[in-house]
């Protein structure tokens, strides 16, 4: 069953998926919050389809430390599903993403009308001083700023670096980070064909308040993050 329920959903996973964007396409003609209205949507949907079809349901803890007004929200990121919750967290928010995701056909005109900040992971400096100044703009119009320090999805377990531009957001932008955990790449992996059953655990740990210097943040959160990740992953296998 446990096969069969992976195969049904990833197969309803990529029919809604091309349906509602496809559908959608004179939403992009809206302003930004509509099609992030929209996007939302979409995540909702996949998400009842990942607990009724694939049994994988989801959990969230420590939701009452997030703060109120524009803050940054800096997750640990294993697994697609991180991309479908994260806006339950951050209603009114535009996320860093590699600027890769923009030219996917469809996808790519949802990211870029949703109001993301693209970033060339691989222009450098230039990257850093765009991605500030679109995240700037963004609080300007009361915004929660989402990123995942490690850049890319990491599997359970797997240590990658913290990426500079977190700590660039945090002294330019000034603001609390939320650091967020979770374990969701045991269920739903990347790349992955098929799902294990169970519930994925996101919590959000306590904040990290501005001004602490650049290295001490970075130090700081990637501890938090993976102490809090990896103590969610022993926790599902038992």
């Amino acid at each position: 069953m446990r096969y069969l329920g992976s195969i049904a959903f990833n197969i309803l996973f990529i029919v809604w998926t091309l349906l509602i964007f496809i559908i959608g396409l004179p939403v992009l003609l809206l302003p930004t919050r509509y099609v992030f209205a929209w996007g939302c949507l979409w995540a909702w949907v996949t998400l009842q389809l990942l607990r009724f079809i694939g049994g994988v349901d989801s959990r969230f803890i420590g939701m009452e430390k997030l703060p109120e007004g524009p803050f940054i929200l800096a997750s640990k990121h294993q697994s697609t599903w991180d991309s479908l919750v994260l806006p339950r967290l951050a209603p009114n928010s535009a996320y860093v993403l590699k600027r890769e995701l923009t030219e996917i056909p469809l996808f790519g005109a949802y990211v870029k009308r949703a109001g993301m900040i693209p970033v060339d992971r691989e222009a450098g400096a230039p990257a850093i001083r765009s991605m500030l100044q679109q995240a700037k703009a963004a609080v300007a119009q009361g915004k929660i700023i989402g990123i995942y320090p490690q850049g890319t999805r990491t599997a359970p377990g797997t240590k990658l670096p913290y990426h500079p531009g977190v700590a660039a957001l945090y002294t330019h932008l000034k603001l609390p980070v939320v650091p967020v955990a979770l374990n969701s790449g045991l269920f739903w992996a990347r790349r992955a064909w098929f799902l294990r059953p169970g519930t994925i655990t996101l919590e959000v740990l306590d904040v990290i308040e501005p001004g602490l210097d650049r290295k001490t943040f970075l130090l700081e959160l990637e501890r938090r993050i993976e102490e809090a990740s990896d103590r969610l992953a022993r926790e599902s296998e038992q």
